[in-house]
């Protein structure tokens, strides 16, 4: 079947096929040809690394790499209101931006529960382009099916688009040298071309750094990619996995839905509260997010620094001085940039850890020492 795009071409689907119930990213056999290590994710098999997490994570750091974030999710809200029904639904306030931007948002329950987060491509009132999580597409683009009146469509464009993520300092002249547009403000998007073909270039991106995401055609994706590494050896391009990806944004402290962010997680408890239209009449979960902001929450996202060789894992219980439990690790791994352990706990606020503090967490039995602190763990570039 296809489709039509944000801006009213035709897309061509993905020809993904299946490796034991898992989809595969258009680009998978060009990540087979270089050698990638895989994993799953939301369903998806896609690529954790390709010549080592930290040499692609410091290539984003230093120079510039090149992800394939396929998996990640695509949707069309379109029809007479679609922004107006998108804006009241998720969190965060379209009035906020206008055409040509994108934003930052969450899909709520009504308890306040994040089903997902996402971002919001503003084309026109009519028609709002959705990019959520891969696994959390078919639950997003349910409930606003659901919800949507009369007019107003929600299509589901998961495999029809490729998504390439072109991270770090020389991302924008590594864009330049396509002839791709790269002057764009932050959040913005445009309508480009590459050999003719239209690819939506964004700057977004998961890592802290400047860059952008592209979005070609799913049939597209190949010579897209093919373009980029093979342009890219002066200014020190790498393709990049996911495990990159996961290192590079805990260093941002940027929430990852699952783990930092939930149905049980939310935008308050989670510091995401800037992504919340807080004095919109309406959104998903509205009235108990505004009581929890009122009420405070009984737990909030910390930043963990370790003072010792001990490095923060998922799951990790935070405890006090006296060894009382105080919170659980969400994610943690082990800072490429700063060589120490860095990590993001849920800490019950009634503890009164606050940044500058001094916690434990429990590694298999042993106690090692962290400090509080307000992330992001590296400085940020994106601006």
């Amino acid at each position: 079947m296809t489709s039509s795009d944000p801006s009213g071409h035709t897309a061509a689907p993905a020809n993904a096929s299946d490796s034991h119930g898992l989809r595969r990213s258009p680009l998978h056999d060009r990540h087979v040809a270089l050698g990638a290590k895989f994993a799953e994710f939301g369903g998806w098999e896609m690529p954790l690394q390709y010549s080592g997490v930290i040499d692609e994570h410091t290539a984003v750091r230093n120079a510039v790499g090149v992800f394939d974030v396929s998996h990640l999710g695509k949707a069309l809200v379109a029809g007479p209101g679609a922004a107006a029904f998108v804006n009241a639904c998720l969190t965060n306030d379209l009035d906020r931006i206008g055409p040509g931007k994108a934003q930052y948002t969450l899909c709520c329950e009504e308890s306040g529960g994040v089903v997902d987060d996402l971002i919001a491509y503003y084309y026109a009132d009519d028609r709002v382009f959705l990019v959520p999580n891969a696994a959390n597409t078919g639950a997003v683009v349910g409930l606003l099916a659901a919800a949507a009146p009369a007019g107003v469509t929600v299509t589901d464009l998961h495999t029809e688009y490729a998504v390439l993520a072109v991270q770090g300092p020389e991302s924008a002249a590594l864009l330049s040298s396509l002839g791709l547009p790269a002057d764009h403000e932050y959040m913005g998007f445009v309508e480009a071309e590459h050999e003719g073909v239209p690819v939506i270039v964004c700057r977004t991106g998961y890592t802290g750094e400047h860059g952008y995401e592209l979005l070609p055609r799913a049939n597209y994706a190949e010579p897209l990619w093919d373009a980029l590494l093979g342009a890219g050896d002066a200014l020190g391009v790498r393709p990049a996995g996911l495990g990159a990806r996961d290192t590079l944004r805990t260093e941002m402290g940027y929430p990852l839905h699952g783990q930092d962010l939930s149905r049980e997680i939310s935008p308050v408890q989670a510091r995401s509260g800037w992504a919340v239209g807080w004095k919109k009449p309406a959104f998903w979960g509205r009235e108990a997010l505004l009581a929890e902001k009122e009420s405070g929450p009984a737990r909030r996202l910390a930043g963990l620094e370790s003072l010792d060789r001990g490095i923060p894992r998922p799951g990790m219980a935070v405890l006090d001085a006296d060894g009382a439990q105080v919170g659980v690790v969400t994610s943690g791994t082990f800072s490429p940039t700063r060589k120490v352990g860095i990590g993001l706990a849920l800490l019950e606020t009634a503890s009164g850890a606050a940044p500058g503090g001094e916690l434990t967490i429990d590694v298999r039995g042993r106690r090692s020492r962290v400090r509080i602190v307000d992330p992001p763990f590296v400085p940020s570039h994106v601006r």
